[in-house]
Order: C-alpha cells, then structure tokens, then sequence
C-alpha cells in the first residue's frame, strides 16, 4: 500500500470530498518525521515469553517508521505506519476539533466494548499511561491494526453495501454492540466539532435548544447569522422532529457508534457473505438511543444521497434495509416501541451531526463553499428528501416493518 487512493498514483493526496470528486486536504499528511516524534512517548509492545524485552524506558518510535498508506478521510489525518515492531495506525486532530479529553472519553468507551468482546482495535497509551498525546496545536491518537479486511477502505461516505450479505452482518454486529454498550456510565458528549447527538431533536422547543447552543459555538452563530435558519427548521424539520420526539421520550437512552457504516467496519473475508471482523472510528459516538444509531446505520449506507446533488433524485434500497436490520433483530430484536420510532427519527437523525459540519467548515477550516453545502444539501435536503416519493416510500416500509411488532 503505497499511500495513494485506489492505487492510483495520479491522485496521491487528494481526499474524499463532500460529494463523489477527490479534492485537496484540509489538512497536511502525515510524514515519517512526524509519527516518529509522536511514537517516541509510546512504550515498545511487549515481547512474546522467552523473547528479548525492550526494558521500560524503551519507545515505540524507531530509525524504520514507514508510511505505508494514509487515510483519504478528510477530516482529520491519518496513516497506516509500519515499523520493526508491528504496526499501527497514528491519527491527528487539530485541537479545534478534538482534545485529550473528549478523545479520553471515546476511549473509555471502546475499552468497554472490547472488555465485552467487541472486536475493536485496542488505543495504545503513552508512557504516562495517557490514550492521547499533544504536540503543538494538534492531538494525536495511535491505535493497533483492526482485525480482518477492510474491503471499503477507499469508498466515499454514504458508499452502499457491497452486498446484502455485508448489510445483514453489519446489523447483527451493531446489535451486538449496543448489548456491549449497555451501562456505560459517561453523560452525553457536549454538542460541538464534528459530534453527533439528540439534543435538539429531543428538546421540547428545538430552536431554542439550537439558540441556546449558539452561546457557547461562536463560529456556527456566525454562519447562521447569516441564514433564516430558524424558519428554515421550522418549515423542514420541525414536523418530523414533532412527530419522533414523544416516541423517543419513551426509550432509554445509551451510547452507539454515531457512524456506522461500511467502511468503518472490516470483514473476515472479501466474499459477498463476509462478517464483519472489527470495528473502528468512534468519533462521532456519544449517548443517544440504540434506535437513533440503527437509523444512522441506515442514513449511511442505504441511500444514495451523492445523487441528490447532481440529479435531485437520491434512490434507497429497501433490501440493504431490511437485510440490515433483519441482521439486527436476530441479535437485538427491536421492542414496539423502537420499531413505531425508527421511521420517524430517521428524517432528522442527521440534525445534530449536520449543525456540527456547518460549524467546522465554517469555523476551523475556513470553507464557505461546504459550510453552505452542509446547511443547503445536508441538514435541510435531507429531511425535505422524505417528503418526497423516494423517502416516502422508505418511511412507508419501515412503518409497515413495525405493525407485526
């Protein structure tokens, strides 16, 4: 793997844009002398029984640190790094976007899910035992390899299932992960960068819930200073949060993943009907509601809306849908209550993410152009799309889906 996307040397560099183009970071790539600073606060692994120990004050750093790949996810950057002693995989942040202490938070709860064997890829902690580390304005997190094959690892986001046996064992593996995730006690994170969440669409008055937030997020007050976007949300997202917010006021609140899709999973073989082998990519997990993270699943991965920008039309496949959620229901069959819910949040299950994106393209990258493209395309498209014949329909059947229940 060489670090270019798809193999393609022409596009080494380029990342994945808000639509289907690869486009120039945001931010730079990694580079050998970088992940080798970072690797040097990192203990060596320690060695098999009867092998050479390293001795405590050796490093995980070292004179071979190769970049064999880097990310093409354009919000932060990352690489896959090899070195003499196993690799690993070094993601950055500015410190805009994440902290030690959210990331902290992320952590503990991966911890937990691989305590209760979820197969997610272990964080390695520093020499003062940290899961973070900070240099200059940037955070970095190193974690091991994930498990498996990672089939999708250069598709854009909202790239749908390979396979309907791909969407099947990704829902048996999300419902495995909510039972894992059951207890976890960290309150919700607070809204911000590039973080998912319910608040607004479970308050009882959700522009004031949004107005109360722009107190403490100066860059997305900015930027909706600037759009009608209270009636906006009246007039496209209101009536839908209307109708989910009493049904979910009747579930219990836990934490998910936040972006569950195919290409934050691997999988045990590249076959049609491969398991899913690992799970990665937490950034967006918080607390929320199973079901609000089942219909992010389905936002993901079960629409095609990279078409609804070019053609107006964004098509859904039902059989990805039902495949994914029969998945689900083999493990975790959703109660009556979660069923009637599911297809009234899924229209404004990307409210929270979407206010988010404003603000950090907005605020930390400096991009009008996809500032306007979250707000315009995302956060209101998306919800006008289910009143339309497409989404409609998707409604329709999961409506039907939860009458048996």
């Amino acid at each position: 793997m060489s670090g270019t996307i798809a193999g393609d040397p022409a596009l080494a560099g380029l990342v994945h844009g808000m639509g289907k183009d690869l486009v120039e970071p945001d931010w730079s790539p990694l580079t050998s002398d970088e992940v080798t600073a970072v690797l040097a606060g990192y203990p060596l692994p320690a060695e098999p029984a009867g092998g050479r120990s390293a001795g405590p004050a050796a490093t995980a750093a070292g004179p071979a640190e190769v970049i064999a790949w880097r990310s093409p996810r354009p919000m932060s950057a990352a690489a896959l790094v090899r070195r003499p002693h196993g690799a690993v995989f070094v993601k950055r942040h500015d410190q805009r976007v994440r902290t030690i202490a959210q990331l902290a938070t992320e952590h503990a709860f991966t911890d937990q899910l691989r305590a209760r064997g979820i197969p997610v890829p272990a964080v390695l902690r520093t020499a003062h035992g940290a899961t973070a580390a900070q240099h200059g304005d940037f955070v970095y997190e190193v974690h091991e390899l994930a498990a498996g094959l990672d089939v999708y690892r250069d598709a854009v986001s909202w790239s749908p299932f390979a396979s309907l046996g791909h969407a099947r064992a990704a829902g048996a593996a999300l419902a495995r992960l909510h039972g894992a995730a059951a207890g976890f006690p960290l309150p919700a994170r607070a809204p911000g960068v590039l973080i998912s969440g319910c608040e607004v669409i479970t308050a009882p008055d959700p522009l004031a819930a949004v107005r109360r937030q722009l107190g403490q997020r100066p860059a997305l007050a900015g930027y909706l200073a600037g759009r009608r976007w209270q009636a906006d949300l009246a007039r496209h997202l209101l009536p839908a949060i209307r109708r989910a917010a009493p049904l979910l006021a009747r579930l219990a609140r836990q934490w998910g993943h936040g972006d569950w899709h195919p290409s934050n999973l691997t999988w045990t073989s590249a076959a049609s009907e491969a398991g899913v082998a690992g799970v990665f990519d937490f950034g967006l997990a918080n607390r929320t509601f199973a079901v609000h993270d089942l219909a992010t699943a389905l936002e993901r991965a079960t629409v095609a809306w990279l078409d609804l920008t070019e053609s107006g039309r964004a098509g859904a496949d039902i059989d990805a849908i039902d495949a994914l959620l029969d998945g689900y229901e083999e493990i975790r069959p959703l109660t009556p209550a979660e069923a009637a819910t599911l297809p009234e949040v899924f229209p404004v299950v990307h409210l929270e993410y979407a206010l988010s994106e404003i603000e950090y393209f907005a605020g930390v990258v400096d991009s009008a152009a996809n500032a306007d493209l979250a707000y315009d395309g995302y956060l209101i498209e998306h919800t006008r799309w289910f009143d339309g014949p497409d989404g409609s329909r998707v409604l329709e059947h999961l409506r039907q889906r939860a009458r048996p229940h």
